[in-house]
């Protein structure tokens, strides 16, 4: 999916809302878990009650890969259950040597057939490279949302500038806005805009809004852009908003979604983006 694509579909839904699909068998609902891919079908719910109010989707690798074989499998499903008018992220945080990257790259966008995935940047270009694809997209951690992330993110460098900043820096020299996205945190909205100065037309994925603490208004506030620029991801305040309510959990997880969409629409029309 290209730029224009995503730009052109969070108009159309007045949403920028990436929900992430976190499958964790402890909390799916027990009439599921008798079935014979009770992760798939838990997903195929979730998508089902929120296509209409998001405009991507993220797996989270570590969910699956934690069941080994049949977990791959049911990330199979649960992709191609997903429309194609759904950006789709492979949130797998991989980064290593070139020929090891391109195994990786083919996998997620030949195989699994995703729009992205996230990486680790630290390893420098040659571990990007192979996923900066015509079509597809490199989303690199850049200030991440979690607790201790600063404590080597934010590290002063010779440059004089904090360890975050460079690495975006380097980065702006690998690709542009029409393949390359940063992961920036909704607890990190200092960083946020900092990193929006330096890179006024990426888009976005921020994580940490819900469960996390972070704060809606203040991340459009910090990373808002000409082009909107965000794709805000909500996993578990969503996902699990059905927990413990049986077979009606669909409809928790819909107005969950619902409420989110509404408060990006919202916060849209603020800024014009949408009418």
């Amino acid at each position: 999916m290209d730029l224009n694509h995503i730009i052109n579909h969070i108009r159309v839904k007045k949403s920028c809302l990436c929900v992430g699909l976190d499958p964790d068998l402890n909390r799916i609902p027990d009439h599921l878990l008798d079935g014979d891919d009770p992760v798939f079908e838990f997903n195929k719910s979730i998508i089902d009650a929120t296509s209409d109010l998001c405009v991507a989707y993220k797996p989270n690798l570590a969910f699956y890969e934690k069941l080994g074989p049949a977990g791959l499998v049911s990330l199979e499903k649960t992709i191609r259950y997903i429309s194609d008018d759904h950006f789709i992220i492979a949130d797998a945080k991989r980064s290593d040597i070139f020929n090891s990257a391109k195994m990786y790259a083919d996998t997620f966008y030949n195989y699994f057939n995703c729009d992205a995935v996230t990486l680790s940047p630290y390893m420098g270009f040659d571990a990007v490279k192979p996923f900066l694809k015509k079509g597809k997209w490199a989303i690199l951690l850049i200030a991440t949302s979690n607790p201790s992330a600063s404590s080597i993110q934010n590290i002063i460098t010779q440059s004089g500038s904090p360890l975050y900043l460079d690495i975006l820096d380097n980065a702006a020299a690998w690709s542009n806005k029409e393949n390359m996205m940063f992961v920036v945190g909704a607890t990190r909205t200092k960083e946020m805009r900092k990193i929006r100065a330096k890179a006024p037309e990426n888009f976005f994925l921020i994580p940490g809004i819900g469960a996390q603490g972070g704060d809606l208004a203040a991340v459009f506030d910090a990373g808002f852009s000409k082009n909107c620029g965000l794709l805000i991801n909500v996993s578990r305040s969503i996902i699990y908003a059905g927990e413990g309510l049986g077979k009606n959990f669909k409809d928790h997880v819909h107005q969950a979604c619902l409420s989110m969409q509404q408060n990006m629409e919202s916060l849209l029309k603020s800024r014009n983006f949408v009418v």
